[in-house]
């Protein structure tokens, strides 16, 4: 148990890096809570700092949800304990300690946690990502798809119990975290990948 808790606490932490806001300062580039859609993430780096900049923000919000999980099944923590750290790692993006709990959205933290959680959930989710976003070129809708088949795909590869109702928290979050999006979308006024807002 105690294992457990350290675990979540350095996973809460981890996700508590705001990747987006140490990149744009390193890279003198605005602060991506006041440029595009005042969101902290990678979709929104893109928009104001280019490729570069947007490639460092995912493959750290991606790192910080994987490496905690990767660390904890190292250490011999069960699924149990690894479902929480990457949920950890997860709140941790969306209420980060150092950035007075407001944070990003968390598709690419979420993804890293499932990653390490279960990789061939997580590649269904990742293929449903890109068919989606290729085919309407919508970040947010890709992201809202994904997320409400994922449950289904971990139900599928046999994820169950607590794990399971992780994954189902997390996709939740990941989905009212989209609630602006949802509004958008349904007003038919959602940008598409590349615009000035998600």
């Amino acid at each position: 148990m105690l294992a457990i808790l350290l675990f979540v606490l350095f996973g809460y932490l981890a996700g508590s890096i705001a990747t987006a806001i140490l990149v744009c300062r390193m890279l003198g580039l605005p602060d991506p809570r006041e440029e595009g859609s005042g969101n902290p993430g990678a979709t929104n780096v893109l928009r104001f700092g280019g490729k570069k900049a947007a490639a460092i923000t995912l493959a750290g919000d991606l790192l910080k949800g994987l490496l905690p999980v990767l660390l904890a099944r190292l250490a011999g923590l069960d699924d149990t304990g690894l479902a929480l750290t990457a949920l950890a790692a997860f709140l941790g993006h969306l209420y980060p300690v150092f950035f007075g709990f407001a944070g990003g959205k968390g598709v690419a933290t979420a993804f890293g946690g499932l990653l390490g959680l279960s990789w061939p959930v997580a590649l269904a989710a990742l293929v449903t990502w890109l068919l989606m976003a290729w085919l309407v070129r919508v970040s947010s809708l890709a992201a809202l798809t994904a997320a409400a088949l994922t449950p289904l795909f971990a139900w599928g590869f046999g994820v169950s119990g607590v794990p399971l109702a992780v994954v189902l928290l997390m996709m939740g979050l990941l989905v009212w975290r989209h609630r602006s999006n949802i509004r958008h979308l349904l007003a038919g006024t959602e940008d598409q990948i590349g615009s000035d807002r998600s």
